[in-house]
């Protein structure tokens, strides 16, 4: 009787959380097909017809395609770099014999508990220096510094799970650090390696700071810094708003949908020890 009551305690809470979230989410979606006077009439009731001027409006007059791309481009090509410098940072920390390794492992993992609006000064100033402000280019750079303690903690820390005598193996067979790396260590820290790209993906796509920072050119605002747009001073438009966050959040939500397992696996992955 005791375990029933606790597991009916445990579904009403699950229950009360599922509410918490789906009723939100649901008038977000549904305001997207609304009006502006329709959605402050009736906030949580349906909509009269499907109305997609909304997604046309902010495709079209608010060339919300263009954020899009730059929010993908930044993304493409930060993520599978910070990938690259973090994954060996973390295979040469994870191969280092005593406190050296540690030490260095530790030196990247301190890095995640500098807040970021610390350095954002003398970020900016140096950036400034170099030219690399209004720049896709800075943007990618400063995201794969700014993310590299933690895909280097995240990597290091299953890296130092694999086995020992396979490095060892592939040293008595002639294979220097780099063929190690690219033939034993990547192959092996895939599930790793999937989690940690899903987990840098969504801090780059979802990134406000640095392109708030670095980005005032309107043709290379991303897509949060765009979406600020929609809120004026005086006058909100939400239903172009929330529009605006469903095209934004599309992405995370697919990727999530079709790469669940690998997360899930990468998560797991280095708890047991083999």
């Amino acid at each position: 009787m005791r375990r029933r009551r606790i597991g009916l305690g445990r579904r009403a809470l699950l229950g009360a959380y599922a509410v918490l979230v789906v009723v939100p989410l649901l008038v977000v979606l549904t305001a997207t097909v609304k009006t502006d006077a329709e959605l402050f009439a009736d906030p949580f009731g349906l909509p009269s017809g499907l109305d997609l001027g909304n997604y046309r409006t902010i495709f079209g007059e608010q060339e919300l395609g263009r954020y899009f791309l730059n929010s993908l481009l930044v993304a493409a090509v930060s993520v599978p770099a910070t990938l690259l410098a973090g994954s060996l940072a973390a295979y040469a920390t994870s191969r280092m014999r005593g406190w050296v390794g540690w030490a260095v492992y530790g030196f990247f993992a301190l890095g995640m508990t500098v807040p970021a609006q610390v350095n954002m000064i003398p970020q900016y100033a140096l950036f400034y220096d170099l030219g690399l402000t209004n720049s896709r280019f800075g943007l990618m750079l400063v995201n794969v510094v700014v993310t590299l303690p933690i895909a280097v903690f995240i990597l290091g820390g299953f890296m130092r799970t694999l086995p020992r005598e396979l490095f060892e193996a592939a040293m008595v067979d002639g294979a220097g650090p780099w063929r190690t790396y690219r033939s034993i260590a990547m192959p092996l820290s895939l599930p790793s390696l999937s989690a940690t790209a899903i987990f840098l993906f969504v801090i780059h796509w979802n990134d406000l700071l640095y392109p708030l920072l670095f980005i005032s050119r309107d043709e290379l605002k991303t897509l949060p810094l765009a979406l600020l747009d929609f809120k004026g001073e005086f006058l909100t438009n939400y239903p172009l708003l929330f529009t605006g966050v469903v095209v934004a959040s599309a992405p995370l939500v697919v990727a999530y949908v079709f790469l669940q397992r690998y997360f899930v696996a990468g998560i797991t992955a280095g708890g047991v020890k083999g």
